[in-house]
């Protein structure tokens, strides 16, 4: 296990699972949490693919405003900086992950907490998750990529909805609007997101990796741009020992085992 404060950081096998660890403050992020996440997936070991969860009884209730005065809500300078050196470059780091990542909303996901789980390829929510963008209860703007993410996820009307009206979107709701990959009931919640990260994890890594980064870019690029990409992904993919062992396993009739190089 790795040396950090706030977060615990642990390889088991191929998947690097890392816990956001207050638990006392529903795991608040002030800005050494956001650098200790980035820290972590910085370095991933050979891991496979990632689980991001949250200690206790919340996966995150938004930035610590309440113990960390450099983003007092009376400091708009100090909350840019802060955003600027630490957050966003944690939140970018995790987006662009070369390797699946999975986060476990259990309780709130808040502010920079929606923006943290939101940031992984899938989104388990257990019945008691919810997702809160509750920053017009406050006067402020949505930050950790929340704009861009949102209205890509649900639609510019229900992004609208969640960032202007800051009401809480339930596990369940999250997962009919789209907002998430699926909710489950609270004691299933560890069971079902160990078994799907343990599926990534054991998945042609290097192709996965890749359709990451095509799913984002093609977001903003046109057709012609993403066809080109896909031609390049498929080069690359195509020259892996996995995509070997996958065209042998269906010629064999055989499950594939991959081992993601």
């Amino acid at each position: 296990m790795s040396d950090f404060e706030m977060i615990r950081s642990e390889r088991e096998g191929d998947v690097l699972k890392i816990t956001l660890d207050r638990p006392e403050r529903l795991n608040a992020c002030p800005p050494q949490m956001a650098d200790e996440i980035f820290a972590a997936i910085t370095d991933l070991g050979g891991a496979r693919a990632v689980l991001l969860s949250g200690a206790g009884r919340a996966f995150c209730s938004g930035a610590d405003l309440a113990t960390n005065s450099k983003m007092s809500v009376s400091g708009g300078d100090r909350a840019f900086g802060s955003l600027s050196r630490h957050y966003n470059p944690m939140i970018q780091a995790l987006a662009s992950l070369p390797v699946p990542v999975v986060s476990v909303v259990q309780g709130p996901a808040a502010g920079i907490g929606c923006s943290i789980a939101l940031a992984a390829d899938f989104v388990i929510a257990g019945k008691s998750g919810y997702f809160l963008q509750a920053f017009a209860n406050i006067g402020l703007v949505p930050d950790g990529g929340s704009s861009w993410m949102l209205p890509r996820l649900i639609g510019m009307a229900q992004a609208t909805r969640m960032i202007m009206l800051g009401e809480k979107i339930p596990g369940e709701e999250a997962e009919r609007i789209g907002l998430i990959y699926k909710c489950v009931e609270d004691d299933a919640l560890e069971s079902e997101a160990d078994a799907l990260v343990q599926r990534l994890a054991q998945g042609p890594t290097v192709a996965l990796g890749a359709m990451k980064q095509v799913l984002r870019d093609g977001l903003e690029n046109n057709l012609t741009a993403t066809l080109a990409a896909e031609a390049r992904a498929q080069r690359r993919a195509g020259s892996t020992q996995d995509a070997v062992e996958g065209a042998m396993a269906f010629l064999q009739k055989r499950k594939a085992e991959f081992k993601g190089a």
